[in-house]
């Protein structure tokens, strides 16, 4: 298949990878341009533009795709079909019926299930028990498009979305070789979504990272983990310094005799905090300009005492 992929680092380098090493092997990259990162603020290379160019695979980094001159070039390549990996643009009609076979798209989720921008954090914050990849034809509504295949992933009981984002990323690396596989052989069969099923995951911003600490602790332990490693679930410790909490088990489901949310319980030096309904201990945590650390060694730390509250940050 004569293919061009559109994607960004770091959900589309194993998805590009993998079409590199097959028959599928892209006639080019089209990805965002290469910005300025981090306090230095330093422009740093992506990996997917390193990877094309040890490859030999010509780079397009447009601002705009849809600017006459890249619809221009993509059309003379020739495509097949195109196929976009977390691009992060909104595709206009122009673009997407480019290629005689279409636009396809490889989504984190089971979809409909989970449509938009965070479908891996909505995972886990719903409690799915599995999660997946979709390979869906690109039409104007978000995510909307037709469904080709679908590959299912269990969701591990301690997993964070980083470590699902990064199984997924390869999941669907793999998808996309099916799929093409698929559009080649003339055996694909694209199925409709059942829209009332749809379920929206929303973009986060750093405040959905604030921790609640009325909510029950089977939903704050599932919050820590959909918000690991951004936003980061956040709170304030006893003594009002903002706390990024990475990893937390449930310590009690049910309720805390006289504790009252976010209290500070004392249980043989471990950091367990009462929740509304109750108790979660934090394992691991990263107090602000500190590095991680687990959650006795910050007791030990921090020198609190039962009974002080943490909350939740006005920041």
């Amino acid at each position: 298949m004569r293919t061009v992929l559109l994607g960004s680092p770091p959900f589309a380098t194993p998805v590009f990878a993998r079409l590199v090493g097959s028959r599928h092997r892209p006639l080019a990259l089209v990805t965002p341009p290469d910005r300025p990162r981090g306090r230095g603020r330093a422009v740093e290379r992506s990996p997917l533009v390193e990877l094309a160019e040890r490859e030999g695979i010509e780079v397009l980094q447009p601002a705009d795709p849809h600017a006459p001159q890249v619809l221009a070039r993509l059309r003379a390549l020739r495509p097949d079909v195109l196929f976009v990996a977390s691009y992060g643009v909104i595709l206009k009609p122009s673009l997407i019926g480019l290629a005689p076979m279409g636009t396809l798209n490889a989504h984190a989720s089971l979809l409909p299930r989970h449509r938009g921008a965070a479908p891996i954090q909505a995972a886990l914050l719903a409690g799915d028990e599995v999660t997946g990849v979709t390979i869906q034809r690109i039409v104007e509504e978000l995510d909307a498009g037709d469904v080709l295949l679908r590959r299912e992933r269990p969701i591990g009981p301690r997993e964070n979305a980083g470590e699902l984002f990064e199984a997924l990323a390869e999941l669907a690396g793999q998808a996309a070789l099916e799929a093409l596989d698929l559009l080649e052989s003339g055996q694909a069969h694209f199925e409709p979504q059942d829209h009332k099923r749809v379920t929206i995951a929303r973009k986060l911003k750093k405040a959905h990272g604030r921790i609640d600490w009325s909510k029950g602790a089977w939903e704050l332990e599932r919050f820590v983990r959909a918000m690991t490693p951004w936003p980061g679930a956040r709170c304030s410790d006893p003594r009002g310094r903002e706390v990024t909490v990475i990893a937390a088990r449930i310590y009690d489901e049910g309720e805390a005799p006289g504790a009252v949310a976010g209290e500070l319980v004392e249980v043989s030096g471990r950091l367990v905090v009462a929740c509304g309904r109750g108790l979660l201990e934090l394992c691991q945590v990263a107090p602000a300009g500190k590095r991680p650390m687990s959650g006795a060694e910050f007791l030990r730390g921090a020198r609190l005492e039962p009974g002080s509250r943490f909350a939740t940050p006005e920041f």
